[in-house]
């Protein structure tokens, strides 16, 4: 039988993701002796009982950190967790906020396009693509214009042969209802 649990029982979200993130022991949570001690400007100390590293940690009011549980004895490490662990944070923060998130931009065409539409269409695809993001190049057909395919499909290719430069085809036409599309992805 289920037993639901009261919401005073319940781990509170924060706590959940404090579990997680509290997979490296610290201090009094590191049970296994002798270890290996690293000290905080990273000199070897060497294999020590636990008690003694609790004590060379505690004289220089730092946090024992165990940064290789799995070697035989652990490596344990003299340092300032609440100071890593926001380092770790900004970090990690700082990579989000450089990596480039490619989109997939799209552009319209019709089979009878004239030529100014053309260029002024399959400039922005350019565009588009030299930022970096992947272009959807949809043909769109009306009526009895999908019956001849062929003349889409010939101003799709007409497309790529103006970006080919700095694109490449990474998916060829595909007729889909009453839209042909391709996608253009950046060299």
């Amino acid at each position: 039988m289920c037993r639901m649990l009261r919401e005073e029982e319940l781990p509170a979200p924060n706590e959940q993701q404090e579990q997680r993130e509290q997979r490296v022991r610290v201090n009094r949570m590191i049970r296994i002796s002798p270890v290996r001690l690293v000290d905080a400007d990273g000199s070897q100390v060497g294999i020590v009982p636990l008690d003694e590293a609790f004590r060379l940690a505690s004289e220089r009011e730092l946090d024992l950190v165990e940064v290789a549980p799995s070697a035989r004895p652990p490596v344990v490490k003299v340092m300032d967790w609440g100071k890593y662990k926001f380092e770790q944070a900004k970090a990690a923060r700082a990579a989000k906020k450089k990596q480039h998130v490619i989109q997939i931009k799209e552009v319209k065409y019709r089979p009878g396009i004239d030529d100014h539409d053309f260029d002024f269409k399959t400039r922005h695809a350019r565009q588009f693509l030299e930022e970096g993001n992947k272009v959807k190049l949809t043909m769109m057909f009306r009526g009895r214009q999908v019956t001849h395919s062929e003349l889409g499909r010939n101003v799709l290719y007409r497309v790529f042969e103006e970006v080919k430069t700095i694109a490449k085809i990474e998916a060829e036409p595909r007729l889909e209802g009453r839209n042909m599309t391709m996608v253009l992805a950046p060299k």
